[in-house]
This record gives structure tokens, sequence and C-alpha cells, in this order.
């Protein structure tokens, strides 16, 4: 190929397309407020040991994670369950969500 950068761009712009989603935050908060609040928290931080923290996880992956599970590639006991209750623009709002909470770290000296 004559010009690798501008093949790499393009494999960009559509890898990019492919993963962009038209999500409403907002309308995924409302989702966070309820079901998900009680193990992962409106804000994202985990409420009981064995939930993954998902303050600003990657929209892509948590989007996958729950059709994951609602297909049952994925298995556990509550999300299983919980993901049949998503269809995909609640999945996707409520991973727009969570990925748009911002969070810090602090590293130990």
């Amino acid at each position: 190929m004559k010009h690798p950068v501008a093949a790499a761009a393009l494999i960009l712009a559509a890898f990019a397309a492919s993963t962009a989603f038209a999500a409403d935050p907002a309308a995924g908060k409302k989702v966070a407020q309820g079901t998900c609040a009680v193990c992962h928290g409106v804000d994202g931080i985990a409420k009981v040991p064995d939930a993954p923290h998902l303050a600003g996880e990657n929209v892509g992956y948590l989007v996958r994670q729950l059709k994951a599970f609602k297909s049952g590639e994925r298995k556990h006991e509550q999300m299983s369950i919980i993901a049949q209750s998503l269809d995909d623009t609640a999945m996707e709002n409520v991973s727009a969500w969570y990925s748009q909470i911002k969070i810090s770290v602090q590293v130990p000296e």
C-alpha cells in the first residue's frame, strides 16, 4: 500500500464509527438509580464486594459485557437476570452514564 498512514486513519475511523453510541447518559442515570445502584452504586463505585466499579469504564466494554450476560455468553447469578430486562438502548444509556463519571487516582508515595 502506498499510503500506510492514510490506511491506518481509515481503519481507525471505521473502528470509531463501529463503536460509537448515540446514548443518553441522563436516561442511563435513571437506569443506574434503579437496579444497578444496589450493587454498583449510582456513582459507579461498587457497594458489594463481588461487584466491579463501573465509574469511568469504557462505553463499548460495558455494552459488550451487558450483551454477554443477556446472551448467556457470560454468566452471573444476578447480572444474567438483570441483563434480560435491558434492551440495547438501555444498555447503551446506562453504559454512557457510568463512562462519563470522572474518577481520580492518588498513588501512594
